[in-house]
């Protein structure tokens, strides 16, 4: 057997974000320097500090079914779908068609599927009828669920939440029966399945896989778990909610929460340019790690400085090779500040002649989606010769000294660029590409 690994190249990107679906239309928002944080629509109340988030307001059920979802058992499946999952979908949609890919002329059992998600969660509506069947008025019956409570759900309630889902109903729907693998991971998601995928084609597994992720914050139950477990940003009601995410600024408050979806094509070189199709990128090498205590306190600044460590390495580069940084940025006041340290720890003195983007100012933090999203952002933008500006960074501020753009949009020839994620956890992900 040969030990030689084959290049794998990405060729479509299929995106669902508050700043526009598909990937004109996301560019387009990039470009025009569009946010898209404001007040939720999609629900009456949440746990979220004046109800600000990164809400894709164009996309509903009724919108996916008509715009985004192409074939006639998906239109009847979508009723089994949370959130999350139609959103996955019909990111793996975008991507097949924008890649131009021709499943009736490809071998399906070489094409697979990565995919991440969040843990998804059944509203309280869905939940009550059974609830309130196994109460006394007072405390939940344990021993009454499976009689009472059980029969009070929807029949196919659970694969309506599954994070697996995404993936099968995607492998179903490519006629995938290559590998097929879901990752929960929180934001550290997307970039581990598009390391999966990229390890999968590169020792010759697979020739395509649909790599991406897909995950909603703006959900009654999550809003609630953020204003508890997260340092979310708070300016008053008064405040314009766009300039709420502040990554890296010295005025920052915490993060926003955000919702979305991204899939990539991913495919072995050769394959790609025998079909013709347009090279966005190449991957170059992936990293991973995670570092927690014996007590479990997680060290996001180790975690991260080891998955990109990690990723250099795999890709056979130094640091001093890396043109632009497409940060985790989640403005936060200590994340941003590990991170930084992270990263002056592995590129010393030459990071402050990296340029450092955070697609997180457009969009908030959708958890397993925002990974996949901040690659397509890099792709794009160096397809368009710039590096995008991090909205709402004008303080510097001295923990973070980073060659942030800001501003207008950097004129760049910048070709590799390393994208990470971390989570509170200590998950690290790492990816480095070679921009087309």
């Amino acid at each position: 057997m040969s030990t030689e690994l084959r290049r794998v190249v990405i060729t479509g990107a299929g995106i669902i974000s508050p700043i526009g679906i598909g990937r004109d239309a996301f560019w387009s928002g990039i470009s025009e320097k569009k946010s898209g944080l404001a007040k939720v629509e999609r629900l009456s109340g949440t746990g979220l500090p004046h109800n600000i988030a990164g809400e894709v307001k164009e996309f509903d059920e009724s919108s996916a079914r008509k715009l985004y979802f192409d074939s006639k058992d998906q239109k009847k499946s979508i009723k089994i779908m949370c959130r999350e999952i139609q959103l996955g979908v019909a990111s793996a949609n975008l991507a097949l068609a924008d890649s131009q890919l021709d499943l009736d002329a490809i071998d399906h059992t070489r094409l697979g599927v990565e995919f991440g998600a969040n843990q998804m969660f059944s509203p309280p509506e869905v939940l009550a009828p059974g609830a309130f069947a196994c109460s006394d008025g007072k405390d939940f019956q344990f021993d009454r669920w499976g009689d009472e409570g059980l029969a009070q759900m929807e029949p196919l309630w659970l694969l309506k939440y599954l994070p697996n889902m995404p993936a099968c109903h995607i492998g179903i729907r490519a006629d995938a029966r290559g590998p097929n693998n879901s990752l929960t991971m929180a934001e550290a998601s997307g970039i581990n399945a598009l390391a999966e995928a990229y390890r999968i084609i590169s020792n010759n597994r697979a020739d395509i896989m649909l790599g991406g992720s897909t995950g909603t914050r703006v959900e009654s139950v999550k809003t609630i778990h953020a204003r508890l477990w997260d340092q979310l940003a708070d300016y008053g009601d008064e405040a314009d909610p766009s300039t709420w995410c502040r990554p890296f600024d010295a005025t920052r408050r915490g993060q926003v929460v955000g919702e979305g979806a991204c899939t990539f094509i991913v495919e072995e070189e050769g394959h790609a340019k025998a079909r013709g199709a347009e090279i966005l990128g190449t991957i170059l090498g992936i990293g991973g790690s995670c570092v927690m205590d014996i007590n479990g306190k997680a060290n996001r600044r180790q975690a991260i400085v080891n998955a990109v460590n990690a990723a250099l390495r795999d890709a056979g580069l130094s640091p001093s090779d890396v043109q632009n940084i497409h940060a985790h940025g989640l403005g936060e006041t200590l994340a941003d500040v590990e991170e930084a340290e992270a990263l002056a720890t592995v590129f010393g003195d030459s990071l402050a002649n990296i340029p450092v983007t955070a697609l997180k100012s457009y969009t908030g933090n959708s958890g397993a989606a925002c990974g996949t999203l901040e690659l397509a952002a890099s792709l794009l933008g160096a397809k368009n010769g710039v590096i995008p500006a991090v909205l709402n960074y004008s303080q510097p501020d001295e923990k973070c000294p980073l060659n942030v753009v800001h501003g207008d949009h950097l004129a760049s020839s910048a070709k590799v660029i390393l994208n990470l994620n971390v989570t509170d956890q200590g998950q690290a992900a790492a990816i480095v590409v070679a921009a087309a």
